[in-house]
């Protein structure tokens, strides 16, 4: 009896430490109701300190920080394809980021780290082409 509640005591502690592994999830999906391409959510709110987990829902995806989209000091970002990616965010501000093969399609997203918004300027001046320059303004207005 002792053993069964012994296992399932660390049964529980394996699979709750993965529950609480990344505090935000975000899927990297071909398709999505009618749209094609998306990160889902496409904004995402999280605290200094909390782990963004982007899940390779589909395949062909990857995370990367866009150049001058990220607060001051944070260095690059870049997944390797078809894989899980998880970063712990340490400053606070805006993060844009996209997938490197579909950025053209609309696959950008954003986390806001801290409510901190002091680089919305910066994310403003960002170049999107194709169908993210078209959607990019109302997801920055949102934010």
């Amino acid at each position: 009896m002792k053993i069964k509640i012994i296992l399932t005591f660390f049964a529980y502690l394996l699979f709750s430490s993965f529950a609480i592994a990344a505090d935000q999830t975000v899927e990297m999906l071909n398709r999505l109701n009618k749209e094609s391409m998306v990160f889902e959510p496409k904004i995402v709110r999280v605290n200094v300190g909390d782990t963004v987990l982007w899940k390779a829902t589909d395949k062909g995806h990857n995370v990367e920080f866009i150049k001058k989209g990220v607060p001051e000091g944070v260095g690059k970002f870049k997944s390797k394809y078809n894989k899980d990616a998880e970063y712990k965010f340490a400053t606070p501000g805006i993060y844009a980021y996209w997938c490197t093969p579909h950025k053209n399609m609309g696959m950008i997203g954003f986390v806001v780290v801290g409510e901190d918004k002091s680089n919305l300027e910066q994310i403003k001046k960002l170049r999107f082409s194709s169908k993210s320059k078209k959607i990019a303004p109302d997801l920055i207005n949102s934010l």
